[in-house]
């Protein structure tokens, strides 16, 4: 009998039962026979919780991490790579061989990758909605794709204003809108970002960082104006694989 190498998985974030993540490794580990390997929820209540995660888990080689641990997971962590310092947020952690804590980003990759093929050349601008860990993998795929962006908040803070500022004139100068908050996530269906969905049009890109429902409510208003739309789903995956590639790099 061969002993198989046993490698654990998983996802970190608060009130994750809902996540694509597990559903996603599990059927890839099963689908293309990689044997020994697990993927589970890290479902914890604090960030603090996490050193116990990672005293009590053997095995464990990487982890993905969502709401709202993005930001908050970076002073546990022992080196970051250059692109998740400059971003300002992880969400893929490499346990190396000896077993220190290395954090990337990859929802910058996801997301860049997933809105390149939609933008045509009237595509200069983009408001961001939200001003959280997944808002900044959005700013700096944007930067790369050199897409100029201004967040939105329920507060105006520098490089951002807030949902009350938000109008006609708005719109005919911002012509992607990327709703990176979880307002309209499942079960929460009915949710959706206070903003005048009247003004979008054909021209206009309505992106949605949510995947579960497929199509939020936001995206259901924007798409009655003509907007092409986009969820967050491909974003996911093309993430996924790539935090697959660091974890086994």
């Amino acid at each position: 009998m061969i002993d198989t190498v046993r490698k654990r998985f998983g996802l970190l974030g608060r009130n994750i039962s809902y996540s694509f993540s597990k559903g996603y490794f599990t059927e890839k580990f099963n689908s293309e026979n990689f044997v020994g390997c697990t993927y589970e929820n890290f479902d914890i209540p604090e960030i603090t919780a996490f050193t116990e995660v990672i005293k009590d888990t053997s095995d464990l080689k990487g982890l993905n991490v969502t709401i709202p641990y993005k930001e908050a997971v970076i002073p546990f962590l022992d080196k970051l790579s250059k692109k998740a310092a400059l971003i300002g947020a992880v969400n893929t952690i490499k346990i190396t061989k000896k077993g220190k804590l290395k954090g990337y980003n990859t929802d910058y990759y996801g997301f860049k990758k997933s809105l390149e093929p939609l933008l045509q050349p009237h595509h200069k601008k983009a408001l961001i909605l939200g001003t959280g860990g997944a808002s900044k993998g959005v700013a700096f795929a944007l930067d790369e794709l050199d897409i100029t962006y201004t967040f939105v908040s329920r507060e105006a803070k520098e490089n951002g204003i807030d949902y009350n500022r938000i109008n006609a004139t708005t719109f005919d100068n911002y012509q992607i809108i990327i709703n990176a908050t979880p307002v309209g996530t499942s079960p929460n269906v009915d949710a959706f970002p206070l903003i005048p969905y009247e003004f979008f049009t054909e021209k206009h890109i309505a992106y949605d960082l949510i995947y579960n429902p497929a199509e939020t409510q936001f995206l259901k208003k924007a798409k009655q104006q003509g907007a092409q739309i986009k969820n967050g789903l491909d974003m996911l995956i093309f993430q996924a694989e790539k935090a697959w590639k660091i974890w086994n790099k």
